[in-house]
This record gives C-alpha cells, sequence and structure tokens, in this order.
C-alpha cells in the first residue's frame, strides 16, 4: 500500500502561482511514476501531469503545458506540481497518484490521495 497526502491548494487570483505537495507513504516511493489529475464538479477526472519515478520523464496535458511543473524529491518521498499563470479554469481538486509507469490513463493507477482544493479567482 502507497498512502499518499495533498497539500498546498488554496485561493488565488488569476495570474497567481500555487505550489502543491503529494507526501507518500507505506511502499517504496522511487519505485512509482507519480501523476496529477484534477477534477471539477459534473465532470470527470482529468490528467494534468506525471513523471517516472526517476524524474527525468515528464508529460503534460496541452492545457497546462508551459504553466505547470511536476518534479519529485525521492529523499523526502514528495512529488510537486508548480502551477504558474493561473487562470479560473484552472479550479479543481487536484489529486496525487501513483503507479508502476507514467500515464495519463486514470484507470491505470493504483494508488491515489484525498485531494486538495485549487481555487482561481478572476
Amino acid at each position: 500500500q502507497v498512502q499518499l497526502v495533498e497539500s498546498g491548494g488554496g485561493l488565488v487570483q488569476a495570474g497567481g502561482s500555487l505550489r502543491l505537495s503529494c507526501a507518500a507513504s507505506g511502499r517504496t516511493f522511487s519505485n512509482y511514476a507519480m501523476g496529477w489529475f484534477r477534477q471539477t464538479p459534473g465532470k470527470e477526472r482529468e490528467f494534468v501531469a506525471t513523471i517516472s519515478w526517476s524524474g527525468y520523464n515528464t508529460y503534460y496535458a496541452d492545457s497546462v503545458k508551459g504553466r505547470f511543473t511536476i518534479s519529485r524529491d525521492n529523499n523526502k518521498n514528495t512529488v510537486y506540481l508548480q502551477m504558474n499563470s493561473l487562470k479560473p479554469e484552472d479550479t479543481a481538486v487536484y489529486y496525487c497518484a501513483a503507479n508502476k509507469y507514467p500515464s495519463s490513463l486514470l484507470r491505470e493507477y493504483d494508488y491515489w490521495g484525498q485531494g486538495t482544493q485549487v481555487t482561481v479567482s478572476s
């Protein structure tokens, strides 16, 4: 089992920045690729970004490419999502997830956190 706890969400104005963190415990964190997803009420959870176990490979949804950066610190068992130039449409609950390999597919992730709310005001 891998336990994941997100933090760092909050309220920010459009154009601002936030950094989300996801702390992992349980099985060896460095064995897992990690992903960030987001969900708004009435919509399906959607892919945001993913990172390989080494951190060398990253992939982003087109909607966040160039604005968001995913990174990880395997010594701290933590994955981050740096979000810059935030837009009101980025408002969502953000979830981190763990998987054996990087993927944009929600169904392939084995472990999920509880989520953290990000609200971007216009």
